[in-house]
């Protein structure tokens, strides 16, 4: 059964369509090169002239539809198994031909500017790119476009991964699927559909962002900048009219023209704008058949960081509402950045990764931890690989059911000893390690003034015990807490334990909206 989500999307799919031409068209997803997703239904779409029969054959299967009223039809072609290449041919009164493809595992990669970030800008890039000679592997970049309606074309092709077609491709996306096509021995077709610098509501649905109270004040912030916006164009007219005879007197003069005024930017066109990206750029994908999504982004909504602890869950719930399907979700925690502090405080960043964290909660999700990765002067980490390879890690776990240790250590519960803390954790794989020195750092405690001070920290089995002489009557632990803690709590796998805290005490971006 179809859900609203998803109609709502396809059904501008037919309206735009319209009756232009008789021709069997079908959207760029569907091309030469493509993978289709293994083991599961396959929703195959298009549009053609109403009441026509269409026709889909791949791999000795046949499936017919018959064009409705608006002209868009749709089959379902039943699971097929990992392999190729196939022909894909859909007839209807012309005839379309989709050579060379692939079926095998299919990924979304979408997020803001650290998912955007190209393998050839990423560490060693060149190198990587020289290398990248994976002809199972098939990449298809989303072009950028904001729209306020779900628009029905994502104006893409799929590229042959090669030296040649990966070096403009996500680096966290084209690490991450080398080593799910290492792993799985099969196909692996990765969609980039991100977009730097934009917050996760551009990539929220409008009706689920008006449905929560805690959301709506982003929607009636655009709504209002959209409503003043006619009045902002009919202002700078004027201005504009004003600096022409202002400029006119100055040539006369031979003086300096004055600076010449800016025109407002229209709201509908800025990648911000709440639904905007959902719109344009993950609804002309729905229901094209995947894997999961990862997802690297959270920077751009950090000065509301508890906004996001319902913004983000939100947003995937979205997303699997509008394809009908609980898919997994693998998120990337926010790297290290910035200026490291030299005692505990309050910190946005570590907020916002809290939100991460617990975004934890919802099922079939997994989160690739990044705190030791980043780069103090550079938003932008260089190294993508570890990103890829630990969402990979996730993705085994979460999307594939092996069992493997797929995380560093996730921190569960404390007991107050004295005028000490326990702190247990999941995850601890083979145990718990101090990289480097063997001396824990970056924890902090608190007493009942919740003054954070620095702490000593030591590991006892899958255990760590934290005190300090200056608080006699612990209460709280923080670990990480800072936009780049310094912080060195592994398991023996290697992989770094998230961030966190054990109060619930009021953040600095609490109550923002």
């Amino acid at each position: 059964m179809k859900t609203t989500a998803t109609v709502l999307c396809i059904a501008c799919l037919s309206a735009a369509a319209g009756n232009v031409s008789a021709d069997v068209r079908m959207p760029s997803i569907f091309g030469d090169n493509m993978v289709l997703q293994r083991g599961t239904a396959l929703p195959i779409w298009g549009w053609a002239e109403p009441g026509e029969k269409i026709t889909v054959e791949i791999a000795k299967q046949s499936a017919t539809a018959t064009a409705d009223q608006s002209g868009r039809w749709m089959v379902k072609l039943k699971p097929l198994s990992a392999g190729g290449p196939h022909e894909l041919i859909v007839s209807g009164r012309n005839r379309l031909v989709f050579r060379n493809v692939m079926v095998g595992e299919v990924w979304i990669c979408s997020g803001q500017s650290n998912m955007e970030w190209p393998v050839a800008a990423s560490l060693n890039g060149s190198q990587e790119q020289a290398a990248a000679n994976y002809p199972l592997i098939r990449l298809f970049t989303v072009k950028h476009k904001v729209s306020t309606t779900p628009q029905q074309d994502p104006e893409g092709k799929w590229d042959v991964c090669s030296p040649q077609t990966v070096g403009g491709f996500s680096g966290v996306g084209y690490f991450f699927g080398r080593e799910i096509h290492k792993r799985l021995g099969v196909p692996v077709g990765l969609i980039q559909s991100a977009w730097g610098g934009t917050p996760a509501e551009a990539w929220t649905s409008k009706s689920v962002l008006e449905a929560d109270p805690e959301l709506k004040p982003i929607v009636e912030r655009w709504d209002q900048a959209l409503a003043q916006y006619p009045t902002a164009v009919e202002r700078y007219k004027q201005q504009l009219a004003d600096w022409e005879k202002s400029a006119a007197q100055a040539r006369e003069k031979g003086e300096p023209e004055p600076k010449k005024p800016n025109p407002p930017e229209d709201p509908k066109t800025n990648p911000w704008l709440p639904a905007g990206l959902y719109n344009g750029m993950i609804c002309p994908l729905i229901p094209f058949a995947i894997r999961g999504v990862i997802w690297y982004q959270g920077e751009s909504n950090a000065d509301r960081a508890y906004q996001y602890r319902r913004l983000f869950p939100a947003m995937i719930k979205c997303w699997r509402k509008a394809w009908g399907k609980e898919f997994p979700f693998l998120f990337v925690q926010l790297a290290n950045f910035m200026e490291a502090k030299p005692e505990p405080v309050d910190d946005a960043w570590a907020e916002l990764r809290e939100a991460q964290l617990m975004t934890l909660s919802l099922p079939k999700t997994g989160m690739a931890v990044a705190i030791d990765i980043g780069e103090a002067n550079d938003i932008h980490p260089k190294n993508k690989q570890d990103v890829g390879l630990r969402l990979a890690l996730a993705a085994m776990k979460v999307a594939y059911g092996r069992n493997l240790v797929h995380s560093g250590p996730i921190y569960k519960s404390m007991k107050v000893e004295g005028n000490k803390i326990r702190l247990w954790f999941d995850n601890v794989g083979s145990g718990l390690v101090a990289k480097g020195d063997g001396v824990l750092k970056g924890f902090a405690i608190a007493g009942e003034d919740r003054k954070f001070v620095w702490a000593e920290a030591k590991i006892e089995g899958n255990t760590v015990v934290v005190w300090s002489e200056k608080v006699p009557k612990p209460v709280a632990v923080r670990y990480g807490w800072s936009c780049n803690p310094v912080c060195n709590l592994y398991n023996a796998e290697g992989l770094p334990a998230s961030p966190f805290r054990t109060d619930d005490w009021p953040g600095i971006t609490f109550g923002k909206k």
